[in-house]
């Protein structure tokens, strides 16, 4: 029997001149085939290394709230997942019942992230931790390869060093013929790795966001991916983190830790200069929205002018004529004040040269090359993408090139969150969505933009073959035909 019904955003779909692409939309693993997997791959090892992360949640929930306020742990998830809808929570868990809803949707194509599988590349010990990544590939793999015309799962991609990552990424490109792929953002170090665990409370971990002042060097996996033709997705979060540890708030945890952890990885990457070096790689940093890219974005610039080398020179302490200084500070203060100013430590750490902190480099920008501004807005703008949710009115904030400077517009994806508390009804994601052209803050082109160009866009620049055989191919080539004009 059919689960199909006609819904407002099938109707808009019949409207639209254009297919749409859900690029990021999330699906509930069914464990009990899961665990299967991850036994057959790598023993009891694997299934404990994701039964242990999964054990640490639960015993946070069983907590009280006064025993997490004493540790100061952050409350974990809880009722993350559709109950009430029982046909979504379902959907969420099974492809075949997605695949034929789709239609009922709006989507003609959807890209699947998961929801266990988020966790795998966190598992602390490495070998669980690869060999879980290993065995979720091919469960994935599986589990959605008879609906490919429609939905393609992303292959999850440990970073704990850049070796695991390059052979994970050959293994699931390769071999599976997944062609998403999600890194990790971030990867939780300690500062005593030597000594056993440390408690993040104690302030033992760092987070390396895989750009400047990373552990390793990552080129070799960013060389890697465009190698493959396949384009970073990165889907990190910071909840639990930092300034996100309330022990009986989930919402105050939860609200921009999405963001908070792509904007880490993303000016990361920047300032590292990989979009110079990797001109041709595209970057998606999901489910954050866009707001903060904005925000990002004009920060760069607005950095980068008063912090240049050579707008540095305004703040150069050999560059302070200090005996002007002492003959003002005379006039106007008086000699009592002056003499003290001489012996002053600020007059003394300016002398000494200790000022920039031992740096060799002081150009904060040398690795992106930035001759002018506008080399923030091509390196920034061009490769960096954003997912962004249905019934985020700052969706239209991306497109309003009176704000941006040099007149940017950021490149945002729709992003479903199906499967996850956030969506009560998977039928009305797209009909969220164009609330923005229905409340005139993006036009009509702008919205094909949102829901189908930058998709087609992101993925398809870096492999063409990456919508062949499926329901938007024509439509797909037309764009990237466009492009390459």
């Amino acid at each position: 029997m059919s689960a199909k019904r006609d819904t407002g955003s099938a109707a808009l779909r019949s409207r639209l001149s254009h297919p749409v692409i859900d690029a990021d939309g999330h699906y509930l693993e069914f464990s009990p085939i899961l665990f299967d997997y991850l036994k057959e791959v790598g023993g009891s090892h694997a299934a404990e290394g994701l039964k242990s992360m999964g054990a640490r949640v639960i015993e946070n929930l069983k907590l009280s709230n006064d025993e997490r306020r004493k540790d100061r742990r952050a409350i974990e998830a809880w009722w993350g997942v559709p109950a009430k809808n029982t046909l979504d929570r379902a959907t969420a868990l099974l492809p075949k019942l997605l695949y034929e809803r789709l239609d009922e949707f709006g989507f003609d194509f959807t890209v699947l992230y998961p929801t266990l599988g988020l966790r795998m590349p966190f598992i602390p010990d490495a070998e669980s931790r690869r060999v879980a990544c290993r065995a979720f590939n091919r469960f994935l793999a599986d589990q959605f390869r008879e609906f490919s015309d429609r939905m393609t799962p992303a292959a999850v991609i440990p970073m704990h060093t850049p070796e695991e990552a390059i052979e994970e990424l050959e293994y699931a490109v390769r071999t599976l013929g997944l062609k998403v792929v999600m890194l990790q953002s971030m990867v939780i170090r300690s500062l005593n790795p030597q000594g056993g665990r440390t408690s993040q409370a104690a302030g033992g971990l760092w987070f390396d966001v895989l750009g400047i002042d990373s552990e390793g060097d990552y080129d070799p996996v960013w060389a890697k991916c465009v190698e493959l033709g396949v384009a970073p997705t990165l889907h990190g979060g910071s909840r639990g983190m930092g300034l996100r540890k309330s022990p009986s708030n989930f919402v105050y945890n939860h609200i921009g830790h999405f963001a908070a952890a792509s904007e880490a990885t993303c000016k990361a990457l920047f300032l590292g200069g990989v979009t110079r070096r990797f001109p041709t790689l595209n970057f998606a940093f999901l489910e954050g929205g866009v707001g903060w890219a904005c925000t990002l974005y004009s920060d760069l610039i607005g950095h980068w002018k008063k912090r240049n080398l050579k707008a540095l020179e305004e703040v150069n302490p050999a560059n302070l004529d200090r005996k002007l200084l002492l003959d003002l500070i005379t006039r106007y203060a008086g000699e009592e004040y002056a003499a003290r100013y001489a012996t002053s430590r600020e007059v003394a750490v300016a002398e000494g040269g200790t000022a920039t902190g031992g740096l060799a480099q002081l150009d904060d920008y040398a690795r992106c090359e930035i001759a002018n501004a506008q080399d923030i807005c091509d390196l920034f703008c061009r490769r960096f993408y954003f997912g962004c949710e249905a019934d985020d009115p700052v969706n239209a904030w991306a497109f309003d090139r009176r704000v941006n400077p040099y007149g940017a517009q950021m490149k945002t994806l729709l992003g479903s969150d199906i499967g996850h508390f956030d969506v009560t009804d998977m039928s009305e994601v797209l009909v969220e969505a164009h609330e923005l052209v229905d409340h005139e803050l993006i036009n009509q082109d702008q919205f094909k933009e949102f829901v189908f160009t930058n998709a087609v866009r992101f993925w398809g620049e870096g492999n063409r073959e990456f919508f062949k055989g499926t329901a938007v191919e024509s439509a797909a080539s037309e764009v990237l035909g466009q492009a390459a004009a």
